[in-house]
């Protein structure tokens, strides 16, 4: 009769059991380690494309891996995070396709010295429920800030003082032909572009308004302080006497739009003393005063086919139509923007005007002056 082992009877239970339990730290292992690296891996500068046939401006930016540039504005970056290269500012389509909505991009630019100008340009847009932007730095510091602030920000590669450069100066007239050069730079990306300078802020949504003209190539604000409309309906381009104000104008990516940009770039280029403003304005008027057949409230300019219209300046108001005439209150209508035109005292009266129609965001240490109340203040 066999002996009895009960150590040979368990020995294949034994090495089953011990199996399974090194087959479970193995697999475990390699689940730890690929969770680990997912969550280190470092996030893409832009959002990553789908290369499908779903049809790509359907998508959500919610549905792409959140990015600096298509993350909800106001929202810094993770603590401790480092700043991204300098090559990450660069600007470019995919840049441009995380932040616009319905083929649009709302954009300003400056330098530093007007960063409080372009935080309130900012949260009046974003007030609004307008998140379609981008804003230009001309210079390191205001590029730094606006990023840790959590403003979709881009690098103009200016390399601007960060001071204010002063109305009229050869450095303003610089900034001026950087505007120039932007546009040239964005039109080709294929989006509308709602060009702004940075002395404006919205007062009410302008997309829904610039969208009743879907056949104009250029949308322009202009110094006009004579209403030639009653409503809210383009300026009559016939009566119109004032200049072209290029602080506010919205440029469809059509061919007369990029030929009538290169063409004023090719001109302020061609003499550093030509001011932006006036080469636009001798350009558009090249050719001009034929009315487009059907839409009355557009002129055929510049090459006899760019379709043109004047914004009204009763409610895309320069500083004078709303400051000192107070337009659209006269002719009981809502107005859409406020541009600080016609101001005395320079950037410093800018500023001045802003905070006295309480439009102007400031820092809350400049409401800690002893004695000074300040009960509607507007931040």
């Amino acid at each position: 009769m066999p002996s009895c082992c009960p150590a040979e009877s368990t020995k294949p239970a034994f090495i089953g059991i011990f199996g399974a339990i090194v087959g479970g730290f193995a697999v475990s292992a390699v689940f730890f380690l690929l969770s680990f690296s997912s969550i280190t891996a470092p996030a893409l500068p832009f959002p990553v494309v789908v290369t499908t046939t779903t049809n790509l401006s359907a998508l959500s930016t919610t549905a792409q891996p959140e990015t600096m540039y298509n993350r909800p504005i106001w929202r810094p970056p993770a603590r401790g995070s480092r700043m991204p290269s300098p090559r990450a500012f660069r600007l470019t389509r995919d840049m441009v396709r995380a932040r616009a909505r319905d083929g649009v991009i709302v954009v300003t630019f400056g330098n530093y010295a007007f960063m409080d100008f372009i935080l309130t340009w900012v949260r009046h847009l974003t007030g609004l429920g307008v998140d379609n932007l981008l804003v230009g730095a001309m210079d390191t510091k205001l590029l730094r800030q606006l990023y840790l602030t959590g403003v979709p920000v881009f690098d103009m590669g200016s390399r601007m003082v960060t001071e204010d450069v002063g109305w009229g100066s050869p450095t303003f007239h610089k900034m001026g032909r950087e505007k120039v050069l932007l546009i040239n730079e964005l039109l080709p990306f294929g989006y509308e572009l709602l060009m702004c300078d940075t002395d404006m802020v919205w007062l009410k949504n302008p997309l829904p308004y610039l969208a009743r003209y879907p056949s104009a190539d250029l949308l322009t604000s202009s110094d006009q302080v004579i209403p030639t409309v009653t409503d809210d309906s383009l300026e009559n381009w016939r009566e119109v006497t004032g200049a072209y104000n290029i602080g506010i104008f919205h440029w469809r990516p059509t061919e007369p739009a990029k030929r009538l940009a290169k063409d004023w770039k090719d001109l302020v280029i061609s003499d550093d003393k030509i001011w932006d403003q006036n080469a636009f304005n001798d350009l558009v008027h090249k050719v001009f005063g034929q009315p487009v057949q059907g839409e009355d409230e557009l002129v055929y300019s510049y090459d006899g086919k760019l379709k043109l219209g004047v914004l009204p300046a009763s409610i895309f108001c320069s500083g004078h139509t709303y400051f000192v005439q107070g337009m659209h209150q006269q002719l009981r209508l809502e107005p859409y923007a406020v541009h600080t035109t016609f101001q005395y005292a320079g950037t410093e009266g800018k500023r001045h005007r802003l905070r006295e129609a309480m439009h102007f965001f400031d820092q809350p240490s400049y409401y800690d002056s002893p004695g000074l109340i300040f009960p509607n203040k507007c931040c």
